[in-house]
């Protein structure tokens, strides 16, 4: 197979979503991919139509991270190959510097779940796609580990070396993005937006409240796991040796 294989990262959350990250152009392909595996993704990657439909054949993904100008067939075509191949459909988020509306419309008549034009915030982009993950329902709801800490959504339930930690919903739901993002500083308006659906006009103190109370529910029973980046916001990690 001419696509190249990218293993698990080793750090961040492990959450087993795999990832076909599909783009012509090197350096892009080679940066999502290493930002994608350092946010916990399992990444395959492919440079054209041909390949990625191959490559979604032999290891089916959980979502395809799509280019529409590729040199053989374009993002499109391969669209169209892999709904021919693919029961049920596999979620697709475009990427792409073709930014007319008839393209937009285009791919999302195709089937197409988000549309990203470059250039791209990177942050935003892994948001985009944890958000149409969920959306689709596609694998994700894994187990993720943190050094000691398991965070399960199915079960919604946490637990620290063993021993479970009870926690409230909203105290879970903060939990579990962060342990989605572990590994990288999320800031206050980040998580207000994605755990509590405000604006960014949200009062961010509640960010700050519940974070204590997972702290002093967390640290009872070992290192500390979330950590303050003054000025910027926080970060879930296994602790430093």
């Amino acid at each position: 197979m001419a696509a190249d294989e990218a293993g698990r990262g080793s750090r961040g959350a492990h959450t087993g979503e795999r990832l076909l990250v599909v783009d012509d152009e090197p350096t892009v392909r080679e940066l999502l991919s290493a930002t994608l595996r350092f946010a916990g993704f399992d990444v395959t990657s492919a440079a054209t139509g041909a390949e990625a439909v191959e490559a979604a054949r032999d290891q089916p993904p959980d979502l395809v991270l799509l280019d529409v100008m590729l040199p053989d067939l374009d993002g499109f075509e391969v669209v169209r190959r892999l709904r021919e191949q693919s029961r049920p459909p596999v979620p697709v988020l475009f990427l792409t510097a073709r930014d007319s509306p008839k393209d937009k419309v285009t791919g999302l008549t195709l089937g197409g779940d988000d549309y990203v034009t470059k250039p791209f915030d990177l942050e935003e982009l892994i948001a985009r796609i944890r958000a149409v993950l969920r959306r689709t329902g596609s694998p994700g709801a894994h187990t993720l580990v943190v050094g000691d800490l398991e965070v399960d959504p199915e079960g919604h339930q946490a637990l620290r070396g063993g021993r479970p930690v009870r926690l409230s919903p909203t105290e879970f739901r903060l939990l579990h993005y962060l342990a989605l993002n572990a590994g990288r500083v999320v800031s206050k308006a980040r998580i207000l937006d994605d755990v509590w659906q405000y604006d960014f006009a949200g009062d961010a103190s509640i960010v700050d409240t519940y974070v204590s109370y997972l702290r002093r529910k967390l640290d009872a029973t070992g290192p500390r796991l979330i950590h303050t980046v003054h000025g910027v916001g926080y970060v879930l990690r296994e602790p430093r040796r």
